[in-house]
């Protein structure tokens, strides 16, 4: 199978006033996008995903990882990630989850960053310059609310019908005045396990 990568995308948003208020430190988002040719687009439907998969979701962890990690300084510095990709109007959403739904894609993060928690996602389908939605939370503590953040992009020119866009994103810090608390403390006064941040 032949895996083509059209262009790559590097995005750094730096929060200085929140608002109305200068942020203690500023919040730093870093997004890494990869727009890929769709490897299932126009063969009808594919029941057995797993050879492109195998091809393709290796390729973008590493170097959508390494792009991040080049941008940030060090896995270290990341504190909060998550993962994201938007299939073109030719796909399946399946085609979209397929390439980021997998250890072969996301442990290329998770072990350069350091992480515990699991990589926040979102798959969605769209047109050129939709929306890509890239949720993000701390990479160690599920129940800290104050890196509960999303970054938001686009792309004016993909996805194309017959293209992927598979992304990563991380933060350097949380929201600059976030003041909402933590799911412990719910959990505490719900009477709840504390040591269950997700609370099920």
């Amino acid at each position: 199978m032949t895996f083509q990568i059209r262009k790559t995308v590097l995005q750094i948003e730096t929060t200085l006033v929140e608002g109305g208020k200068a942020a203690p430190t500023p919040l730093k988002l870093f997004s890494a996008c990869a727009i890929v040719k769709n490897p299932w687009a126009g063969r009808g439907f594919v029941e057995d995903l797993k050879p492109e998969i195998h091809a393709a979701a290796p390729v973008l962890g590493e170097l959508l990882t390494r792009m991040i990690i080049e941008a940030v300084g060090s896995g270290e510095a990341v504190e909060a990630y998550g993962k994201s990709a938007v299939v073109g109007l030719d796909g399946e959403i399946e085609h979209a989850s397929a390439l980021i739904h997998t250890l072969r894609f996301g442990n290329h993060y998770r072990h350069a960053v350091g992480a515990k928690s699991y990589l926040a996602f979102c798959n969605t389908r769209g047109p050129a310059n939709a929306p890509i939605m890239i949720p993000l939370m701390d990479k160690n503590d599920e129940g800290r609310r104050s890196h509960y953040l999303t970054i938001q992009t686009s792309i004016a020119d993909a996805p194309a019908a017959d293209e992927i866009v598979v992304a990563l994103g991380a933060s350097v810090g949380g929201r600059p005045h976030h003041r909402i608390g933590d799911r412990y403390q719910d959990l505490k006064d719900l009477g709840q396990d504390v040591s269950n941040p997700a609370g099920v």
